[in-house]
């Protein structure tokens, strides 16, 4: 498969009822939606406090479920593959949750554990058509989706803000993931049509017009994944508060690159520290060029935070530095960079929309790996659904 098209969120919900009925032998009461994004610029700094520019992708996780009259939760999960997966565990009601196996559960058990109010058993489906492993959040976009379906089943209402930094906290309490809010907060807040400009200091956050009938965002899936220690991440996270604290900020939000050159600190750390400062004002300059639709300059700036990612933060691998490699030598192509966590995943191209069938076909004969290319069109945010 070299083209990810997503089924959309009546296919889905109608999966996911499908298979409720035939595994619980009765109807759903409650359904939420919640899509995966991908990160236009400003990666590696909402951990930071920086600013973050992600939209919200047109693949979703449905949840389906109601209550089952029992202390017990059970959830079946379908993967995007088609693989089926199953768990149950004690609900919120009878006893405290705590993280365990399988490790996929620890996603939906954080939720149900910082859910404001204590939940009743039930059961419930979840289905999703969000790529796993490809950077684009399946993860938030789980964790959103069934935190959605909890405020439809228990008919309360949470603060779409206070909601991302509770799925937030499920994701740091129970996968044990320290990731910053930028994920949860697209996914709570998305727009068609908009990307969401992000201060991860203050939640504030602003929809930056994102329209453009001859411009497209092309996402490409290198099909990798590089195999971590999984202390990757928390180790970056934890160089760049060393640098923050040796300047005395909270944050490298408060730091200059006048600041940096204070730092007495290993090269290492400073070349994080560099990057972060330097991609936070790269992320405010490209929401201001998006909206005057100065597509040059945007893409100018994806191939300087690809660069600074790969040289400075060491988070990209051969496989994305290659597809950047491709696209930079087409025609057509304003801009690319990886986007997401990095080491795997994909990268993110702004092109022509004329030029999208031949950079296709030019990735497929120059690229060493498999991709798996889809259009990015911006899109709404979680949801409640209706089932008929």
């Amino acid at each position: 498969m070299s083209e990810a098209v997503p089924k959309g969120e009546e296919v889905l919900l109608k999966e996911a009822v499908s298979k409720f009925v035939s595994t619980y032998n009765r109807k759903p009461l409650a359904a939420a939606a919640a899509p995966g994004r991908v990160n236009l610029i400003g990666e590696h700094v909402d951990y930071c406090e920086g600013f973050v520019l992600p939209v919200a992708l047109p693949f979703f996780t449905v949840v389906v479920g109601a209550y089952n009259s029992t202390d017990e939760c059970m959830v079946l999960s379908i993967l995007a593959s088609g693989q089926e997966v199953q768990t149950s565990f004690s609900s919120t009601e009878s006893s405290s949750l705590q993280p365990g196996e399988p490790g996929w559960a620890n996603y939906v058990k954080g939720v149900l554990a910082n859910f404001p109010e204590k939940v009743k058993g039930l059961d419930a489906v979840i289905v999703s058509d969000v790529p796993m492993g490809s950077g684009v959040s399946s993860s938030a976009s789980l964790e959103v989706a069934f935190f959605t379906f909890l405020e439809d089943l228990t008919k309360i209402t949470v603060d779409p803000v206070k909601k991302a930094q509770l799925c937030q906290k499920a994701e740091h309490d129970f996968p044990g993931m320290p990731c910053g809010i930028m994920d949860q907060f697209i996914v709570t807040l998305g727009k068609k049509d908009h990307a969401l400009l992000i201060d991860c200091r203050s939640l504030e956050s602003k929809q930056v017009p994102m329209k453009c009938s001859d411009v497209v965002l092309l996402v490409v899936n290198s099909s990798v994944k590089h195999q971590l220690t999984g202390s990757e991440y928390p180790q970056r996270r934890a160089q760049c508060q060393q640098a923050a604290d040796e300047l005395g900020k909270p944050s490298l939000r408060s730091a200059t690159i006048q600041d940096l050159s204070k730092l007495k600190c290993e090269e290492l750390v400073l070349k994080r520290a560099k990057h972060v400062v330097e991609e936070i004002t790269r992320t405010e300059l490209v929401a201001q060029l998006l909206e005057r639709k100065d597509y040059k300059e945007v893409g100018r700036l994806f191939y300087q935070s690809h660069e600074s990612l790969s040289k400075l933060m060491e988070v990209s691998c051969p496989e994305l530095d290659q597809l950047v490699d491709i696209m930079r030598s087409s025609d057509g192509v304003f801009g690319a960079r990886m986007t997401g966590g990095g080491f795997g995943g994909c990268v993110i191209a702004l092109i022509k929309k004329e030029c999208l069938a031949s950079l296709k076909s030019k990735v497929r004969s120059e690229y060493k790996g498999n991709p798996v290319f889809f259009e990015c069109e911006p899109s709404d945010g979680a949801r409640i659904l209706k089932i008929g």
